[in-house]
Parts: C-alpha cells; sequence; structure tokens
C-alpha cells in the first residue's frame, strides 16, 4: 500500500486479546492504526513499539496509542481528534472493546448491567457516530462491530453481556440501511469461544466442555477473529453490509 492509498483505523479495546491481534492485522496489511486503550497503557504501548519495530519506521508515524475510555462521549470525542490531527481521517472503525462478567442474573447489581452497556453499546454508538462524521463527508467507510454468538443465542449467567451484545447486532443492522446510500459499510463479526487471557479465566474442564460442543473441535484463536474483521474492512467487501458473521466453529449456524 503506497503512502497515497494508505488508510488510517481506529481499534477500539486494541491493547490486548483479539484487539491487539486485529491491530497487527492492519498495521503489517499497511494501515495507520489508532491503537485503543483504557487501562493497559504498558501494553499497549509495548504493542505500538513492537508493531513499529517489525515495519521498520519511527515511533508515531504508524501506530498511535491514544486512551479513551469508550463509555465517555467527550473521551470518544478527544480520541477521535487525536488520532485525525496524527493521521488524517478514520477510514475504518472497530468496535472491539468490550468487558466480561458470568453471574447469575439475579445477582446482577444496577451498576453490573449498567457499566456493560455503557462499555459495549454506549461505546460502540459513540465511536460511530464520531467517525461518521468524516466518513458521510468523504462518502466511504468501514464500521465493524465486534458481538459475541452469545449476542445471538444468549449464555447462562451471562444476561447483561448477551444483552449489551445483541443490542450491538441490532445497532448494526440499523446502520447498515441507514448509511449504506452514503457509500458506507457496516457489519459485525460474533465470536465463538476463542483462546483469549478473557476466558483463560474458565476451568480446563469448563473449556473441554465448549470444545466438545463446537462441531470443529476446538476454540477459536485471535487470528480468526482478526482476519473476518479485516476481510470486512478490505475491497473485497464492499458488497457486503449489515451481516452478522458467525466464527464460531460451527457452535451457532444461521
Amino acid at each position: 500500500m503506497s503512502l497515497e492509498q494508505r488508510k488510517t483505523v481506529l481499534i477500539t479495546g486494541a491493547s490486548r486479546g483479539i484487539g491487539s491481534e486485529i491491530a497487527r492485522r492492519f498495521a503489517l496489511a499497511g494501515y495507520r492504526v489508532a491503537l485503543n486503550y483504557n487501562t493497559s497503557e504498558q501494553q499497549a504501548r509495548e504493542l505500538a513499539d513492537l508493531l513499529e519495530r517489525q515495519l521498520g519506521v519511527c515511533a508515531g508515524e504508524r501506530v498511535l496509542p491514544v486512551r479513551a475510555d469508550v463509555a465517555d462521549r467527550q473521551q470518544v470525542e478527544r480520541m477521535f481528534d487525536e488520532a485525525e490531527v496524527h493521521f488524517g481521517g478514520v477510514d475504518v472503525l472497530v468496535n472491539n472493546a468490550g468487558i466480561a462478567q458470568q453471574k447469575l442474573f439475579t445477582d446482577l447489581t444496577d451498576d453490573d448491567w449498567r457499566r456493560m452497556f455503557a462499555v459495549h453499546v454506549d461505546g460502540a454508538f459513540y465511536c460511530s457516530r464520531r467517525a461518521l462524521q468524516g466518513m458521510i463527508q468523504r462518502h466511504s467507510g468501514k464500521i465493524i462491530n465486534v458481538s459475541s454468538m452469545w449476542g445471538q443465542i444468549g449464555g447462562s449467567c451471562e444476561g447483561h453481556f448477551s444483552a449489551a451484545k445483541a443490542a450491538v447486532i441490532g445497532m448494526t443492522r440499523a446502520l447498515a440501511k441507514e448509511v449504506g446510500p452514503s457509500g458506507i459499510q457496516v457489519n459485525c463479526v460474533a465470536p465463538g469461544v476463542i483462546d483469549t487471557e478473557m476466558n483463560g479465566a474458565l476451568s480446563a474442564e469448563t473449556l473441554e466442555q465448549l470444545c466438545e460442543e463446537t462441531p470443529l473441535g476446538m476454540l477459536g484463536t485471535c487470528r480468526d477473529i482478526a482476519e473476518a474483521v479485516f476481510f470486512l474492512a478490505d475491497s473485497r467487501s464492499d458488497f457486503i453490509t449489515g451481516q452478522v458473521l458467525g466464527v464460531n466453529g460451527g457452535m451457532v449456524i444461521g
């Protein structure tokens, strides 16, 4: 990708796990990467340094760590301002930031519920609304939301997580219809059980059971999700919008 063709991607929750692999995929493909983090500053800066060494570029030339709690509208505004000053307009937005919690529905607190929706739903809303300012003006852009198979089928002891991820799917479909005439595609990736630090908290017995329930008989990887996200950001997917791409080993079909 030449300097003139180089695009900018902003990835939320990009300091570790799935987000860091998505950042790596875009950086190595030639994109300028605005790498969002909230609390994991050291991991974000280490990832930026690693990617820039691999690319053989100076600090800040191709990768920009930028802090923001996506649940806070003002912080989202500042994050986009910083990314745009540094790299120019955001061509691709990946709404990946998220949190997880397993808890009986009857034990959920108001704060548990509100925080889950604030990060997943409010965060995707604030970021998408801000990104669309430039995308609509340029009549081009890609928004990829990261949901979950639990947003499609529901997960026991993850009622608030499942509800929030289902809301992300609904927003994806509605927004795709609204901004399609402006030349913008909006899609969603719904991961299944992925081998991440977050899922590392599950017991070996639980992970083995999940593998057995997955038709392909294995856990997915962060790279699996990154490749799906990158495909939806690429020109190869220009006629795809409003879709939910399940990357789940066959655990959820349809």
